[in-house]
């Protein structure tokens, strides 16, 4: 069985990501927060069958604010300005 640790991402077996936020060992719960911001609370039987196995936390956390991409205010498949130029390029050798 997998103990779980607040901050530590997690996926269940139905595939979904999510993160421990909160351990009540007196209430025997856990609260779990998905990367869309939804929260549960589980008892420890609930959390058992969830199946979770450890993952690591998403890079994008963009998924608990509600942020469409277009809302970024840049173009997130653009990596790099054609423009841009290496200062390495403007010593002379």
């Amino acid at each position: 069985m997998i103990l779980p640790e607040v901050g530590n991402w997690y996926k269940n077996r139905h595939g979904d990501n999510f993160e421990v936020v909160a351990i009540d060992d007196r209430a025997s719960t856990i609260e779990i927060q998905y990367f869309d911001g939804t929260l549960e609370e589980y008892d420890q039987d609930t959390w058992i069958e969830l199946h979770p196995h450890p993952i690591e936390a998403p890079e994008d956390f963009s998924g608990s604010m509600d942020i469409e991409r277009e809302d970024y205010g840049m173009d997130l498949d653009e990596h790099a300005s054609k423009d841009w130029n290496s200062q390495l390029d403007e010593f002379d050798s």
